[in-house]
């Protein structure tokens, strides 16, 4: 849920995940049911877990990103495609991951995701700019700071 300040992004599609409640209060943190949650510390991208989307349109999006899918598959420790970027987005604030990348999105499937990422030391950008993320964009590059330019320099090859 989304308030002007917080949120409580919860997607109980799994019962194991209905009792993970991630909230974040911009300004105040991100929590885990409570804890405190942080992005990875990992600074090398070939240790890094990524996690990417397709978009369901049959564009130049979805061309860059099998493009890019394959550029950090070859570059990484590994690349997964889940299928929920607002769960993506949370496993980047909580550091089960290194960053997650997709082109095509709406912004409902970032808003919430963003904020934890944001509250959790972790940047959200428009990997196409470099620029901070924007809700009225349909793209989003989430990932710690020392991540940040080194996905960067790949996406803009």
């Amino acid at each position: 849920w989304i308030g002007s300040d917080w949120v409580t992004p919860n997607t109980p599609t799994n019962p194991r995940w209905a009792r993970m409640c991630r909230t974040a209060i911009k300004g105040s943190g991100a929590y885990l049911n409570g804890v405190p949650i942080k992005v990875s510390s990992v600074k090398e991208l070939r240790e890094s877990l990524l996690v990417t989307g397709f978009s369901y349109a049959s564009d130049h999006s979805q061309q860059r990103s099998f493009e890019l899918f394959q550029k950090f598959t070859l570059s990484s420790h590994g690349v997964r495609r889940d299928g929920a970027a607002a769960l993506d987005l949370a496993y980047v604030a909580c550091g089960r991951i290194e960053a997650f990348w997709e082109y095509g999105l709406k912004s409902w499937d970032m808003a919430a995701g963003s904020l934890l990422v944001k509250e959790a030391g972790g940047h959200t950008i428009d990997p196409q700019t470099g620029a901070d993320f924007e809700l009225t964009s349909d793209r989003i590059l989430a990932t710690n700071h020392k991540l940040k330019e080194i996905l960067l320099d790949k996406i803009r090859f």
